[in-house]
Protein backbone atom coordinates (compact mmCIF):
# COMPACT_ATOMS: atom_id res chain seq x y z
CA UNK A 1 0.00 0.00 0.00
CA UNK A 2 1.44 3.37 -1.04
CA UNK A 3 1.25 6.68 0.74
CA UNK A 4 -1.31 7.70 -1.86
CA UNK A 5 -3.62 4.90 -0.70
CA UNK A 6 -3.21 5.95 2.96
CA UNK A 7 -4.47 9.47 2.35
CA UNK A 8 -8.10 8.43 2.80
CA UNK A 9 -7.66 6.82 6.25
CA UNK A 10 -5.37 9.69 7.26
CA UNK A 11 -8.03 12.20 6.19
CA UNK A 12 -10.61 10.34 8.27
CA UNK A 13 -8.37 10.26 11.35
CA UNK A 14 -7.55 13.95 11.10
CA UNK A 15 -11.19 14.90 10.55
CA UNK A 16 -12.25 12.72 13.49
CA UNK A 17 -9.60 14.24 15.74
CA UNK A 18 -10.70 17.75 14.79
CA UNK A 19 -14.35 16.87 15.44
CA UNK A 20 -13.59 15.41 18.88
CA UNK A 21 -11.46 18.38 19.89
CA UNK A 22 -13.98 20.95 18.67
CA UNK A 23 -16.65 19.06 20.60
CA UNK A 24 -14.42 19.16 23.68
CA UNK A 25 -13.94 22.92 23.23
CA UNK A 26 -17.69 23.45 22.91
CA UNK A 27 -18.22 21.30 25.98
CA UNK A 28 -16.02 23.71 27.90
CA UNK A 29 -18.65 26.37 27.17
CA UNK A 30 -21.84 24.34 27.53
CA UNK A 31 -20.80 21.78 30.14
CA UNK A 32 -18.15 19.05 29.74
CA UNK A 33 -20.65 16.23 30.28
CA UNK A 34 -22.07 17.05 26.83
CA UNK A 35 -18.72 16.68 25.04
CA UNK A 36 -18.96 13.75 22.59
CA UNK A 37 -16.46 11.31 24.14
CA UNK A 38 -17.64 11.96 27.71
CA UNK A 39 -21.31 11.69 26.73
CA UNK A 40 -20.80 8.40 24.87
CA UNK A 41 -18.73 6.96 27.72
CA UNK A 42 -21.39 7.94 30.29
CA UNK A 43 -24.11 6.37 28.13
CA UNK A 44 -22.08 3.17 27.83
CA UNK A 45 -21.78 3.00 31.63
CA UNK A 46 -25.54 3.29 31.92
CA UNK A 47 -26.31 0.50 29.47
CA UNK A 48 -23.52 -1.86 30.53
CA UNK A 49 -24.65 -4.93 32.49
CA UNK A 50 -23.27 -5.36 36.05
CA UNK A 51 -20.88 -8.09 34.88
CA UNK A 52 -19.14 -5.60 32.57
CA UNK A 53 -18.91 -3.04 35.37
CA UNK A 54 -17.38 -5.66 37.68
CA UNK A 55 -14.87 -6.63 34.99
CA UNK A 56 -13.84 -2.99 34.49
CA UNK A 57 -13.35 -2.40 38.22
CA UNK A 58 -11.51 -5.70 38.66
CA UNK A 59 -9.15 -5.14 35.72
CA UNK A 60 -8.63 -1.38 35.78
CA UNK A 61 -9.50 -0.32 39.35
CA UNK A 62 -9.78 3.43 39.76
CA UNK A 63 -8.56 3.86 36.15
CA UNK A 64 -11.71 2.21 34.77
CA UNK A 65 -13.14 5.47 33.43
CA UNK A 66 -9.88 6.42 31.77
CA UNK A 67 -9.79 2.97 30.17
CA UNK A 68 -13.36 3.39 28.95
CA UNK A 69 -12.63 6.76 27.33
CA UNK A 70 -9.49 5.34 25.74
CA UNK A 71 -11.61 2.51 24.34
CA UNK A 72 -14.16 4.96 22.94
CA UNK A 73 -11.37 6.94 21.27
CA UNK A 74 -9.79 3.78 19.85
CA UNK A 75 -13.07 2.64 18.31
CA UNK A 76 -13.67 6.15 16.97
CA UNK A 77 -10.20 6.21 15.40
CA UNK A 78 -10.77 2.92 13.59
CA UNK A 79 -14.17 4.03 12.34
CA UNK A 80 -12.84 7.44 11.31
CA UNK A 81 -10.11 5.79 9.22
CA UNK A 82 -12.71 3.59 7.52
CA UNK A 83 -14.97 6.58 6.85
CA UNK A 84 -12.00 8.43 5.36
CA UNK A 85 -11.21 5.54 3.05
CA UNK A 86 -14.88 5.37 2.02
CA UNK A 87 -15.03 9.12 1.43
CA UNK A 88 -12.34 8.93 -1.25
CA UNK A 89 -14.58 6.66 -3.33
CA UNK A 90 -17.94 8.12 -2.34
CA UNK A 91 -17.71 11.55 -0.73
CA UNK A 92 -21.43 11.58 0.12
CA UNK A 93 -21.15 8.27 1.96
CA UNK A 94 -18.18 9.58 3.95
CA UNK A 95 -20.14 12.63 5.01
CA UNK A 96 -23.08 10.41 5.94
CA UNK A 97 -20.75 8.39 8.20
CA UNK A 98 -19.58 11.59 9.87
CA UNK A 99 -23.19 12.65 10.40
CA UNK A 100 -23.96 9.28 11.97
CA UNK A 101 -21.20 9.76 14.55
CA UNK A 102 -22.42 13.27 15.34
CA UNK A 103 -25.93 11.88 15.81
CA UNK A 104 -24.60 9.24 18.20
CA UNK A 105 -22.93 11.97 20.24
CA UNK A 106 -26.15 14.00 20.33
CA UNK A 107 -28.20 10.98 21.36
CA UNK A 108 -25.72 10.11 24.12
CA UNK A 109 -25.68 13.69 25.41
CA UNK A 110 -29.48 13.75 25.61
CA UNK A 111 -29.45 10.70 27.89
CA UNK A 112 -27.67 12.69 30.60
CA UNK A 113 -30.07 13.49 33.46
CA UNK A 114 -28.98 17.13 33.58
CA UNK A 115 -29.07 17.57 29.79
CA UNK A 116 -30.31 20.83 28.30
CA UNK A 117 -30.51 22.04 24.71
CA UNK A 118 -26.93 23.28 25.09
CA UNK A 119 -25.77 19.65 25.39
CA UNK A 120 -26.55 19.23 21.67
CA UNK A 121 -23.98 21.81 20.58
CA UNK A 122 -20.68 19.97 21.24
CA UNK A 123 -21.57 17.00 19.04
CA UNK A 124 -23.23 19.17 16.39
CA UNK A 125 -20.29 21.58 16.15
CA UNK A 126 -17.81 18.73 16.29
CA UNK A 127 -19.68 16.94 13.51
CA UNK A 128 -19.68 20.05 11.31
CA UNK A 129 -15.94 20.56 11.88
CA UNK A 130 -15.24 16.91 11.07
CA UNK A 131 -17.40 16.99 7.93
CA UNK A 132 -15.71 20.15 6.64
CA UNK A 133 -12.25 18.76 7.30
CA UNK A 134 -13.09 15.42 5.69
CA UNK A 135 -14.47 17.11 2.56
CA UNK A 136 -11.43 19.34 2.17
CA UNK A 137 -8.88 16.61 2.92
CA UNK A 138 -10.41 14.00 0.61
CA UNK A 139 -10.61 16.55 -2.22
CA UNK A 140 -6.96 17.35 -1.69
CA UNK A 141 -6.14 13.65 -1.53
CA UNK A 142 -7.72 13.11 -4.94
CA UNK A 143 -9.44 10.04 -6.30
CA UNK A 144 -7.90 6.62 -5.87
CA UNK A 145 -5.39 5.85 -8.63
CA UNK A 146 -6.00 2.42 -10.22
CA UNK A 147 -3.07 0.07 -10.45
CA UNK A 148 -1.02 0.75 -13.60
CA UNK A 149 -1.00 -1.90 -16.34
CA UNK A 150 2.18 -2.49 -18.35
CA UNK A 151 1.87 -1.39 -21.99
CA UNK A 152 1.46 -4.14 -24.58
CA UNK A 153 4.36 -2.84 -26.67
CA UNK A 154 7.22 -1.17 -24.89
CA UNK A 155 7.79 2.30 -26.26
CA UNK A 156 11.02 4.20 -26.31
CA UNK A 157 11.66 5.90 -23.03
CA UNK A 158 10.86 9.59 -22.93
CA UNK A 159 12.43 12.06 -20.59
CA UNK A 160 10.87 11.77 -17.10
CA UNK A 161 7.93 14.22 -16.84
CA UNK A 162 7.31 16.34 -13.77
CA UNK A 163 5.45 14.49 -11.02
CA UNK A 164 1.74 15.43 -11.49
CA UNK A 165 0.97 14.29 -7.94
CA UNK A 166 3.33 16.79 -6.36
CA UNK A 167 0.93 19.77 -6.14
CA UNK A 168 -1.99 17.67 -4.76
CA UNK A 169 0.38 16.03 -2.28
CA UNK A 170 1.53 19.42 -1.07
CA UNK A 171 -2.07 20.60 -0.72
CA UNK A 172 -2.95 17.46 1.24
CA UNK A 173 0.03 17.85 3.56
CA UNK A 174 -0.75 21.54 4.11
CA UNK A 175 -4.40 20.80 4.92
CA UNK A 176 -3.37 17.91 7.18
CA UNK A 177 -1.04 20.18 9.13
CA UNK A 178 -3.78 22.81 9.39
CA UNK A 179 -6.30 20.24 10.63
CA UNK A 180 -3.87 18.85 13.21
CA UNK A 181 -3.04 22.38 14.39
CA UNK A 182 -6.72 23.30 14.66
CA UNK A 183 -7.40 20.13 16.65
CA UNK A 184 -4.55 20.90 19.04
CA UNK A 185 -5.75 24.49 19.48
CA UNK A 186 -9.33 23.35 20.13
CA UNK A 187 -8.14 20.79 22.68
CA UNK A 188 -6.01 23.41 24.45
CA UNK A 189 -8.98 25.79 24.52
CA UNK A 190 -11.19 23.07 25.94
CA UNK A 191 -8.66 22.34 28.68
CA UNK A 192 -8.45 26.03 29.54
CA UNK A 193 -12.23 26.41 29.75
CA UNK A 194 -12.53 23.24 31.83
CA UNK A 195 -9.89 24.47 34.27
CA UNK A 196 -11.65 27.83 34.58
CA UNK A 197 -14.85 25.99 35.50
CA UNK A 198 -13.01 23.99 38.14
CA UNK A 199 -14.00 24.46 41.77
CA UNK A 200 -10.45 23.80 42.98
CA UNK A 201 -10.00 27.42 43.99
CA UNK A 202 -13.36 27.51 45.80
CA UNK A 203 -12.44 24.32 47.62
CA UNK A 204 -9.04 25.69 48.69
CA UNK A 205 -10.57 28.91 50.04
CA UNK A 206 -13.46 27.24 51.86
CA UNK A 207 -13.35 27.55 55.65
CA UNK A 208 -15.52 25.18 57.63
CA UNK A 209 -16.62 25.65 61.25
CA UNK A 210 -15.26 23.46 64.02
CA UNK A 211 -17.36 20.40 64.84
CA UNK A 212 -20.00 20.74 67.52
CA UNK A 213 -19.43 17.03 68.22
CA UNK A 214 -15.72 16.22 67.70
CA UNK A 215 -14.60 12.72 66.83
CA UNK A 216 -13.48 10.60 69.77
CA UNK A 217 -9.75 10.68 70.37
CA UNK A 218 -7.93 7.85 68.69
CA UNK A 219 -6.97 5.37 71.41
CA UNK A 220 -3.33 4.34 71.72
CA UNK A 221 -2.61 1.37 69.50
CA UNK A 222 -5.26 2.11 66.87
CA UNK A 223 -2.53 1.90 64.22
CA UNK A 224 -0.02 -0.95 64.53
CA UNK A 225 2.41 0.80 62.13
CA UNK A 226 3.43 -2.43 60.41
CA UNK A 227 5.09 -1.86 57.01
CA UNK A 228 2.72 -2.91 54.25
CA UNK A 229 -0.36 -2.80 56.49
CA UNK A 230 -3.06 -0.30 55.46
CA UNK A 231 -2.89 2.69 57.86
CA UNK A 232 -5.86 3.21 60.15
CA UNK A 233 -6.71 6.47 58.32
CA UNK A 234 -6.69 6.20 54.53
CA UNK A 235 -5.17 9.29 52.85
CA UNK A 236 -7.45 11.12 50.41
CA UNK A 237 -5.11 10.35 47.51
CA UNK A 238 -5.37 6.57 48.00
CA UNK A 239 -8.98 6.34 49.13
CA UNK A 240 -10.80 4.15 46.60
CA UNK A 241 -13.07 5.77 44.05
CA UNK A 242 -15.86 3.83 42.37
CA UNK A 243 -18.68 5.83 40.76
CA UNK A 244 -20.31 6.41 37.38
CA UNK A 245 -19.01 9.94 36.70
CA UNK A 246 -16.80 10.31 33.63
CA UNK A 247 -16.76 14.08 34.17
CA UNK A 248 -16.49 15.14 37.82
CA UNK A 249 -19.25 17.62 38.69
CA UNK A 250 -17.88 21.08 39.47
CA UNK A 251 -20.33 22.58 41.96
CA UNK A 252 -19.39 25.84 43.71
CA UNK A 253 -20.61 25.83 47.32
CA UNK A 254 -22.39 29.12 46.62
CA UNK A 255 -24.65 27.45 44.04
CA UNK A 256 -25.23 24.12 45.83
CA UNK A 257 -28.81 23.39 46.88
CA UNK A 258 -30.43 20.42 48.59
CA UNK A 259 -34.13 19.64 48.49
CA UNK A 260 -35.73 17.19 50.97
CA UNK A 261 -39.26 16.29 49.93
CA UNK A 262 -41.70 13.46 49.30
CA UNK A 263 -43.32 11.67 52.23
CA UNK A 264 -42.60 14.45 54.71
CA UNK A 265 -44.74 16.90 56.65
CA UNK A 266 -42.55 19.84 55.67
CA UNK A 267 -40.39 20.18 52.60
CA UNK A 268 -36.90 21.55 53.24
CA UNK A 269 -34.54 23.46 50.95
CA UNK A 270 -30.99 24.16 52.07
CA UNK A 271 -28.04 26.12 50.76
CA UNK A 272 -24.46 25.22 51.61
CA UNK A 273 -24.38 28.12 54.07
CA UNK A 274 -27.53 26.76 55.72
CA UNK A 275 -25.95 23.33 56.04
CA UNK A 276 -22.68 24.38 57.67
CA UNK A 277 -24.53 26.64 60.12
CA UNK A 278 -26.01 23.50 61.60
CA UNK A 279 -24.14 21.62 64.36
CA UNK A 280 -21.50 19.55 62.59
CA UNK A 281 -20.51 16.04 63.67
CA UNK A 282 -17.08 14.50 63.22
CA UNK A 283 -16.54 10.74 63.16
CA UNK A 284 -14.28 7.99 61.84
CA UNK A 285 -16.23 5.85 59.36
CA UNK A 286 -15.09 3.08 57.01
CA UNK A 287 -16.68 2.85 53.56
CA UNK A 288 -16.73 -0.29 51.40
CA UNK A 289 -17.67 -0.83 47.76
CA UNK A 290 -19.99 -3.75 47.02
CA UNK A 291 -17.71 -4.63 44.09
CA UNK A 292 -14.86 -5.36 46.47
CA UNK A 293 -13.73 -8.97 45.99
CA UNK A 294 -12.71 -11.02 49.01
CA UNK A 295 -9.51 -9.44 50.29
CA UNK A 296 -9.86 -6.58 47.78
CA UNK A 297 -8.75 -2.91 47.84
CA UNK A 298 -12.08 -1.06 47.54
CA UNK A 299 -12.38 -0.05 51.17
CA UNK A 300 -11.06 2.93 53.12
CA UNK A 301 -11.35 4.62 56.49
CA UNK A 302 -11.53 8.40 56.93
CA UNK A 303 -12.41 11.14 59.37
CA UNK A 304 -15.65 12.70 58.13
CA UNK A 305 -17.30 15.99 59.11
CA UNK A 306 -20.92 16.73 58.33
CA UNK A 307 -24.41 17.62 59.44
CA UNK A 308 -26.69 15.01 60.94
CA UNK A 309 -28.99 13.52 58.32
CA UNK A 310 -31.23 12.23 61.09
CA UNK A 311 -31.73 15.73 62.51
CA UNK A 312 -32.74 17.12 59.12
CA UNK A 313 -35.21 14.30 58.53
CA UNK A 314 -36.76 14.89 61.93
CA UNK A 315 -37.29 18.53 60.99
CA UNK A 316 -38.93 17.46 57.75
CA UNK A 317 -41.08 14.88 59.58
CA UNK A 318 -41.10 11.47 57.90
CA UNK A 319 -44.59 10.13 57.22
CA UNK A 320 -45.67 6.61 58.11
CA UNK A 321 -44.87 4.00 55.46
CA UNK A 322 -41.72 5.65 54.10
CA UNK A 323 -38.78 3.25 54.03
CA UNK A 324 -36.30 4.76 51.52
CA UNK A 325 -34.34 7.96 51.10
CA UNK A 326 -34.06 8.21 47.32
CA UNK A 327 -30.91 10.34 46.90
CA UNK A 328 -29.98 11.99 43.61
CA UNK A 329 -26.57 13.28 42.63
CA UNK A 330 -25.92 16.37 40.52
CA UNK A 331 -25.01 14.05 37.62
CA UNK A 332 -28.24 12.05 37.93
CA UNK A 333 -26.92 9.00 39.81
CA UNK A 334 -29.36 7.70 42.43
CA UNK A 335 -29.02 5.57 45.54
CA UNK A 336 -31.56 4.39 48.09
CA UNK A 337 -30.68 4.68 51.79
CA UNK A 338 -32.97 2.72 54.15
CA UNK A 339 -34.85 5.18 56.37
CA UNK A 340 -34.12 2.96 59.35
CA UNK A 341 -30.36 3.24 58.83
CA UNK A 342 -30.57 7.03 58.72
CA UNK A 343 -32.73 7.24 61.87
CA UNK A 344 -31.42 4.52 64.22
CA UNK A 345 -28.74 6.61 65.93
CA UNK A 346 -25.65 5.90 63.80
CA UNK A 347 -23.75 8.92 62.46
CA UNK A 348 -25.48 9.22 59.09
CA UNK A 349 -23.97 12.42 57.69
CA UNK A 350 -24.32 14.98 54.97
CA UNK A 351 -20.53 15.19 54.86
CA UNK A 352 -18.64 18.33 53.87
CA UNK A 353 -15.08 17.36 54.87
CA UNK A 354 -12.76 14.36 54.76
CA UNK A 355 -9.63 13.94 56.85
CA UNK A 356 -9.69 17.53 58.04
CA UNK A 357 -10.19 19.26 54.67
CA UNK A 358 -13.18 20.03 52.42
CA UNK A 359 -14.19 16.98 50.41
CA UNK A 360 -12.03 16.29 47.35
CA UNK A 361 -14.03 16.82 44.16
CA UNK A 362 -13.63 13.12 43.30
CA UNK A 363 -15.21 12.25 46.63
CA UNK A 364 -18.27 14.46 46.38
CA UNK A 365 -17.41 18.13 46.93
CA UNK A 366 -19.21 20.07 48.24
CA UNK A 367 -21.61 17.60 49.94
CA UNK A 368 -22.13 13.84 49.97
CA UNK A 369 -23.83 11.27 52.17
CA UNK A 370 -21.90 8.93 54.47
CA UNK A 371 -23.89 6.24 56.28
CA UNK A 372 -22.00 3.57 58.26
CA UNK A 373 -22.80 -0.10 57.77
CA UNK A 374 -24.05 -0.03 54.17
CA UNK A 375 -22.18 -0.61 50.93
CA UNK A 376 -21.27 2.59 49.09
CA UNK A 377 -23.71 2.23 46.20
CA UNK A 378 -26.54 2.53 48.76
CA UNK A 379 -25.04 4.86 51.35
CA UNK A 380 -22.56 7.17 49.62
CA UNK A 381 -24.27 9.60 47.25
CA UNK A 382 -21.61 12.04 46.04
CA UNK A 383 -22.52 15.55 44.85
CA UNK A 384 -25.98 15.09 46.39
CA UNK A 385 -28.68 17.62 45.46
CA UNK A 386 -31.98 15.88 46.22
CA UNK A 387 -33.47 13.54 48.84
CA UNK A 388 -36.95 12.18 48.23
CA UNK A 389 -38.46 10.36 51.20
CA UNK A 390 -40.33 7.51 49.57
CA UNK A 391 -40.64 3.71 49.38
CA UNK A 392 -38.62 0.98 47.71
CA UNK A 393 -41.70 -0.05 45.75
CA UNK A 394 -42.18 3.41 44.29
CA UNK A 395 -38.57 4.35 43.45
CA UNK A 396 -35.79 2.02 42.31
CA UNK A 397 -32.23 3.37 42.52
CA UNK A 398 -29.55 3.15 39.82
CA UNK A 399 -27.84 -0.11 40.79
CA UNK A 400 -31.00 -1.76 42.10
CA UNK A 401 -32.40 -1.33 38.57
CA UNK A 402 -29.44 -3.41 37.42
CA UNK A 403 -30.05 -6.32 39.76
CA UNK A 404 -28.15 -5.37 42.89
CA UNK A 405 -29.67 -5.63 46.36
CA UNK A 406 -31.74 -2.60 47.36
CA UNK A 407 -30.60 -2.32 51.01
CA UNK A 408 -27.04 -3.76 51.04
CA UNK A 409 -25.79 -4.05 54.63
CA UNK A 410 -22.02 -4.54 54.78
CA UNK A 411 -20.87 -8.11 55.43
CA UNK A 412 -18.31 -9.10 58.05
CA UNK A 413 -15.02 -9.54 56.19
CA UNK A 414 -11.24 -9.44 56.58
CA UNK A 415 -8.14 -8.95 54.45
CA UNK A 416 -4.49 -10.02 54.63
CA UNK A 417 -2.10 -7.17 53.82
CA UNK A 418 1.25 -8.66 54.88
CA UNK A 419 3.18 -10.63 53.95
CA UNK A 420 2.58 -9.97 50.29
CA UNK A 421 2.02 -13.10 48.18
CA UNK A 422 5.30 -14.41 46.84
CA UNK A 423 8.68 -15.34 48.32
CA UNK A 424 9.59 -15.01 51.99
CA UNK A 425 12.58 -15.79 54.21
CA UNK A 426 12.25 -18.48 56.87
CA UNK A 427 12.02 -17.29 60.48
CA UNK A 428 9.81 -15.05 62.61
CA UNK A 429 7.55 -12.84 60.52
CA UNK A 430 4.29 -11.02 61.02
CA UNK A 431 0.96 -11.69 59.34
CA UNK A 432 -1.30 -8.62 59.46
CA UNK A 433 -4.37 -7.10 57.87
CA UNK A 434 -7.67 -5.39 58.52
CA UNK A 435 -11.17 -6.61 59.33
CA UNK A 436 -14.50 -4.80 59.21
CA UNK A 437 -18.15 -5.06 60.21
CA UNK A 438 -19.29 -1.45 60.16
CA UNK A 439 -21.83 -0.50 62.79
CA UNK A 440 -21.41 -3.89 64.45
CA UNK A 441 -17.69 -3.97 65.23
CA UNK A 442 -14.97 -6.63 65.09
CA UNK A 443 -14.36 -8.80 68.18
CA UNK A 444 -11.85 -11.34 66.87
CA UNK A 445 -9.66 -12.32 63.94
CA UNK A 446 -8.17 -15.79 63.50
CA UNK A 447 -5.39 -16.93 61.20
CA UNK A 448 -4.59 -20.39 59.89
CA UNK A 449 -1.48 -21.62 58.06
CA UNK A 450 -2.18 -24.45 55.65
CA UNK A 451 -4.70 -26.79 57.31
CA UNK A 452 -3.43 -26.11 60.83
CA UNK A 453 -5.48 -24.85 63.77
CA UNK A 454 -6.97 -21.37 63.87
CA UNK A 455 -4.87 -18.97 65.95
CA UNK A 456 -6.14 -15.76 67.58
CA UNK A 457 -4.57 -12.58 66.22
CA UNK A 458 -4.02 -9.53 68.37
CA UNK A 459 -6.36 -6.62 67.60
CA UNK A 460 -5.60 -2.92 67.36
CA UNK A 461 -7.70 -0.48 69.36
CA UNK A 462 -10.57 1.34 67.64
CA UNK A 463 -12.49 4.53 68.46
CA UNK A 464 -15.88 2.95 67.69
CA UNK A 465 -17.78 0.24 65.83
CA UNK A 466 -17.99 2.06 62.48
CA UNK A 467 -14.35 1.60 61.44
CA UNK A 468 -12.18 -1.25 60.29
CA UNK A 469 -9.77 -2.82 62.75
CA UNK A 470 -6.15 -3.75 62.24
CA UNK A 471 -4.92 -7.16 63.40
CA UNK A 472 -1.61 -9.01 63.50
CA UNK A 473 -0.07 -12.31 64.54
CA UNK A 474 3.53 -13.55 64.66
CA UNK A 475 4.46 -16.63 62.64
CA UNK A 476 7.57 -18.79 62.58
CA UNK A 477 7.79 -19.34 58.84
CA UNK A 478 9.24 -22.69 57.79
CA UNK A 479 10.69 -23.63 54.41
CA UNK A 480 8.15 -24.59 51.77
CA UNK A 481 4.97 -23.29 50.17
CA UNK A 482 2.21 -22.24 52.57
CA UNK A 483 -1.35 -20.96 52.30
CA UNK A 484 -2.34 -18.34 54.89
CA UNK A 485 -6.05 -17.84 55.58
CA UNK A 486 -7.91 -15.41 57.85
CA UNK A 487 -11.43 -14.98 59.19
CA UNK A 488 -13.15 -12.37 61.35
CA UNK A 489 -15.87 -12.56 63.98
CA UNK A 490 -18.02 -9.50 64.66
CA UNK A 491 -19.43 -8.17 67.92
CA UNK A 492 -22.74 -9.90 67.25
CA UNK A 493 -20.95 -13.27 67.29
CA UNK A 494 -21.09 -13.91 63.55
CA UNK A 495 -17.96 -15.41 61.93
CA UNK A 496 -17.47 -14.68 58.26
CA UNK A 497 -18.40 -17.57 56.06
CA UNK A 498 -15.98 -19.73 54.08
CA UNK A 499 -18.49 -19.96 51.20
CA UNK A 500 -17.10 -18.18 48.16
CA UNK A 501 -19.63 -15.86 46.54
CA UNK A 502 -19.04 -13.10 43.95
CA UNK A 503 -19.80 -9.43 44.69
CA UNK A 504 -23.20 -9.46 42.92
CA UNK A 505 -25.84 -8.96 44.11
CA UNK A 506 -25.03 -7.98 47.70
CA UNK A 507 -21.30 -8.35 48.40
CA UNK A 508 -18.60 -11.02 48.12
CA UNK A 509 -18.02 -13.67 50.79
CA UNK A 510 -15.27 -16.18 51.56
CA UNK A 511 -11.99 -16.40 53.45
CA UNK A 512 -9.10 -14.22 52.24
CA UNK A 513 -6.04 -16.34 51.50
CA UNK A 514 -2.52 -15.80 50.20
CA UNK A 515 0.19 -18.22 49.10
CA UNK A 516 3.82 -17.67 50.11
CA UNK A 517 6.97 -19.58 49.20
CA UNK A 518 9.38 -19.63 52.16
CA UNK A 519 13.06 -20.00 51.37
CA UNK A 520 15.68 -21.17 53.86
Amino acid sequence: MTLHHLRGPAAGLLAGALGVCVGYLAGGLTGPAGAPVAAVAEALIDISPPAVKDFAIREFGSQDKLALQAGVLAVLAVCAALVGALARRRPAAGLAGTAAFAAAGVAAALTRPAATAAYLLPSLLGGLAAAGALWALTRAAGARVPAARPPADPAPADPAPADPAAPPRRRFLALSAASAGAAAAAYAGGRLLTERASVASARRSLRLPAPAVPAPALPPGSDLHIPGLAPFITPDATFYRVDTAIVLPQIPPSSWRLRIHGMVRRELALTFADLIRRPLIEDYITLTCVSNPVGGPYIGNALWLGASLRALLREAGILAGADQLFCTSFDGFTCGIPVQAAMDGRDALLAVAMNGSPLPVAHGFPVRTVVPGLYGYVSACKWITDIEVTTYRRNVAYWAQRGWSARAPVKTESRIDVPAPGRLRAGRTVIAGVAWAQHTGIDAVEVRVDRGPWQQARLAAVPGIDTWRQWAIDWDATQGTHVITARATDAAGYTQTAIDEPPAPDGATGYPAITVAVAA
